[in-house]
């Protein structure tokens, strides 16, 4: 059981490799199509660190989304891609038994999420270079292992929804914390 979980784990890990290089190039040629439809955060949030649950399982994740937060309109796959890499790479640079936390609210028409983990943090010199293609933080390289381009794709993909993200250190707290601006918009009114 524990082997064929093994080889479950490592083709889900091959699989988002080959997505990633599939959503990089999408991304560079301009064929990158959005689905949108309206969403609730909560349940891309939950399907992501469900899609993570054996490289989360020595972490405490704590999600909390606003109980005022309307939903929105995302392409649900993509913005969950967005949430896979982020918590990924939260796992791989922070020690188990530490917390990775996931905030969502609401400030007036923008939708602010941050993911923040207790890790070693970036460098301040670094963190806009850690969204460049390819571009690993060096005193991280030998301990582990990834492509660099998990945070490019983010970028990529939150900039194709007309938002931003960003990364920095956590006040509260060692670690990064990387915060992703959505717009929001008005949802339609339902018929009825």
């Amino acid at each position: 059981a524990d082997l064929l979980a093994t080889i479950q784990e490592e083709a889900d890990r091959l699989n988002r490799f080959v997505g990633n290089l599939l959503d990089i190039t999408r991304l560079e040629s301009g064929k990158l199509q959005l689905n949108r439809d309206w969403v609730e955060l909560a349940d891309i949030i939950g399907s992501a660190v469900s899609r993570l649950r054996r490289q989360l399982a020595n972490y405490r994740v704590m999600v909390d989304v606003a109980a005022n937060m309307s939903l929105v309109r995302v392409d649900f796959v993509l913005i969950e891609q967005v949430f896979v890499n982020l918590l990924e790479n939260a796992a791989k640079y922070s020690p188990p038994g530490t917390t990775i936390t996931v905030r969502a609210k609401q400030q007036g028409r923008r939708i602010v999420i941050e993911v923040m983990d207790e890790g070693p943090g970036v460098p301040a010199a670094q963190l806009e270079q850690i969204f460049d293609k390819f571009y690993r933080v060096r005193a991280m390289d030998r301990q582990v292992a990834g492509t660099g381009l998990g945070l490019s794709i983010c970028r990529g993909i939150v900039e194709a929804h007309g938002g931003s993200i960003t990364a920095g250190g956590r006040t509260d707290h060692q670690g990064l914390v990387m915060t992703i601006l959505l717009p929001g918009e008005s949802q339609p009114a339902t018929p009825r």
